[in-house]
């Protein structure tokens, strides 16, 4: 064998082991729009970032990460009281991949934006309280989701029993739906400016 061969014969193994390696940290880290535990914000951090927000938004950061019940009439009641400001409401479920993978999304738009902006959350479809609290202990977020294990709510607010579903309400309370999960919280600042901060 030529040395003009081993040489091109070695370089070809060097970058075919490159690739590999490549692929291979590519294939374990984790999907662009979930947020590692290490950057996600704690409690505390989200609840010092809104101090300051104006009476029907703090009452929103009050009920972090609880399930309100109520059904759709509560829910109703709430959208009134938040009339004439930009709202988000995000339709998730504790079983739905999707939903888990875009909650540090929710998490640092509804801390940047909160204290203008008013997040809520509709837990659509989960049978018992037990999991969906559990994956908000897990994926702490700065507002309230009303359950909804029959999925009037989601149905009544998104138009499908599709999750994850967010919906954007304007000043003027004129809706946008977006159904499916937001890969990172720039694209979900995007679409709150573009959608509920309008009119």
């Amino acid at each position: 064998m030529s040395p003009k061969l081993v040489i091109a014969l070695a370089g070809g193994l060097a970058l075919v082991a490159v690739l590999v390696v490549g692929l291979v940290q590519l294939a374990g880290s984790p999907a662009p729009s979930q947020t590692p535990p290490a950057k996600r914000l704690t409690p505390a951090q989200m609840q010092a970032r809104l101090v300051g927000s104006p009476a029907p938004l703090a009452a929103l950061h009050a009920q972090a990460d609880q399930l309100l019940g109520g059904g759709a009439s509560a829910l109703r009641a709430r959208l009134t009281t938040l009339e004439g400001r930009p709202v988000v409401v995000n339709k998730w479920a504790s079983w739905c991949t999707p939903c888990r993978e875009e909650f540090g999304a929710f998490q640092r738009a509804a801390t940047n934006m909160g204290r203008e902006v008013a997040f809520i959350g509709i837990d659509s479809g989960d049978s018992g309280r037990a999991k969906p609290l559990a994956f908000l202990k897990a994926f702490p977020v700065s507002y309230p989701s009303y359950y909804d294990p029959s999925e009037q709510i989601g149905l009544e607010v998104s138009d499908s029993t599709f999750v994850p579903a967010t919906v954007f309400y304007n000043r003027r309370g004129e809706k946008y739906i977006q159904d499916g999960a937001f890969p990172n919280a720039a694209k979900l600042e995007r679409d709150v400016h573009r959608y509920a901060m309008v009119g």
